[in-house]
């Protein structure tokens, strides 16, 4: 499927990982924090890293929406400034209207 036919630009990777680390006790919070990031440390090697902007965080730095978006942002941002101008759709990863 081509990049531009749908929101998703990133298909050239034939997998998707998701690091999910949950725990019940906040005095565990270094241990489990830790655990995640070295299992990330240690696949990053094989990234292609593609962000899938489902599984970001509320709050992501808008850089990294728009990389999760790849080479479909502007084409995005166009429909945006079309469809909600007053960007009411906004409490997500939000793609601002284009200007």
């Amino acid at each position: 499927m081509a990049a531009d036919a749908t929101a998703f630009a990133h298909r050239g990777a034939n997998f998707n990982v998701l690091i999910l680390g949950q725990w019940k006790e906040a005095a565990e919070d270094a241990l489990h924090v830790q655990w995640t990031r070295d299992c990330w440390q240690a696949i990053n090697p094989w990234s292609s890293r593609a962000v899938e902007m489902n599984t970001l965080s509320a709050g992501e730095d808008p850089q990294v929406v728009r990389a999760s978006y790849g080479s479909n942002y502007a084409r995005l941002a166009a429909l945006k400034a079309r469809f909600d101008p007053q960007n009411l759709f906004r409490m997500n990863q939000n793609i601002p209207p284009a200007p």
